[in-house]
Formats: C-alpha cells, structure tokens, sequence
C-alpha cells in the first residue's frame, strides 16, 4: 500500500504489517483513504477527529441555499430597507433570497399595493441579483444571484 504519515510525508509502497507497525508507535490509526487500481493509499491520521471533519464538510455542502423573507404589506421603512440590506447580504454570498408577502383579512382588499411592494423588492435587488420567479398572484419572487 501506499503510505502518507501523520506528518504529510509520502512514504511509497510500503508494507501492510510496517505501517501499522508505525501507525501504533506515533498513537494514531491507519486509515485507507482511496482504493488504488494498484495499491490502496493509506494514511496514518486520528480517526475520530478524520469523521468529524468529513461530517462537518457534509453539513457545510449541505446547507440551505433558499433564504426566505416574510413581509406583510404595511411593512415600515426601516424594517423594508433591513430586509433589503440582509438580502444583498445574502445575494453577494451566493445564497437566493424568496421574498413572501403575506395578506390577512382586510389586506386582501390592497392586493395591488403588496404586488407593487414585490416590484420596489426586485427592483432594489436589481444590481446584486436577477429575478428568478415573479409570481404577483401568490405574490411570491425568489431573487438569484447575478
């Protein structure tokens, strides 16, 4: 097999028994890292703190992409240009951005305000995104990064 000691080091083609044998002397285990057509590559590391690593890399890749943003359609000036500011935030780190604007009762009544409200958004987030979906009627626009 071949060997890469815990000090990064290629060994070469080396003998099963001998890199367990080096393995136990330095405290760590032997992990087989790829299956080689020839010769599997072998590493002398810490298992445990090896999975955790690879775990963690797993959750990292995994993350979600799609942020969501909830709006009601009276919604202030200062917490709209809070929202905008997160979402170029976002937008600038490769995540999309969904922007809901939700109704309640009488609401319903003002439909074309929150539709107007969904086009201030798209239009504010021009420069950092492009619009993805525009959906006045369930008024609903996802925003992905230019």
């Amino acid at each position: 097999m071949f060997l890469i000691d815990h000090e990064n080091n290629n060994r070469g083609l080396t003998d099963t028994y001998e890199a367990l044998q080096l393995a136990q002397s330095v405290e760590l285990d032997l992990v087989v890292v790829s299956e080689g057509k020839e010769a599997p590559v072998a590493k002398i590391l810490n298992y445990g703190k090896f999975q955790y690593q690879k775990k963690k890399r797993q959750t990292q890749s995994a993350r979600p992409t799609v942020k969501e943003v909830r709006l009601r359609p009276n919604v202030g000036i200062a917490d709209y240009n809070l929202r905008i500011e997160q979402a170029v935030g976002w937008l600038s780190k490769g995540d999309s951005v969904k922007f809901v604007i939700r109704l309640r009762g009488r609401e319903n009544q003002y439909r074309e305000q929150a539709g107007e409200m969904l086009e201030r958004i798209v239009n504010a987030l021009s420069e950092v995104g492009k619009v993805h979906t525009l959906d006045k009627r369930s008024l609903v626009a996802q925003v992905v990064p230019a």
